[in-house]
């Protein structure tokens, strides 16, 4: 029994039901300069993500491709986000028309490592997804 492995130590993934309903690990970064595409890694996937920005507008994506074109949403000087309630392992921001764009991201995390979002590029992000970038 050298390589026997019970399905009962698999590791959570994306659709484990239970790392969504319990509330997430506290997860935050301030102050951020944002003038050309910035990367937050987070260290296990997201159960919700909100961005406040002080000093924008500023562009939020899942990827640089995505913030650098035509997938993101706006943030407003002075304005957070909604709570979004999404799995993501990164997050892109880009501020615009700004010197240093400040920003803020709270997230609560979820016990799914990082490397679970992988699109079988190896890296973790939904890029070339449709919509991301």
């Amino acid at each position: 029994m050298a390589n026997f492995n019970p399905s009962w130590k698999a590791e959570v993934g994306l659709n484990h039901v239970g790392a969504y309903q319990v509330s997430g690990q506290p997860y935050a970064v301030a102050a951020l300069g944002c003038n050309n595409a910035t990367k937050i890694e987070f260290p296990f996937v997201t159960r919700w993500v909100q961005v406040h920005v002080d000093d924008g507008p500023v562009r939020v994506g899942f990827s640089e491709i995505g913030v650098s074109g035509s997938n993101y949403f706006r943030v407003a000087s002075g304005s957070s986000s909604e709570v979004l309630e999404l799995k993501v392992s990164e997050l892109w921001l880009y501020g615009i028309g700004v010197a240093e764009a400040q920003v803020e991201v709270v997230a609560g995390l979820t016990s799914i490592p990082s490397t679970r979002t992988s699109m079988g590029t190896g890296r973790p992000s939904w890029s070339g997804s449709s919509g991301v970038g």
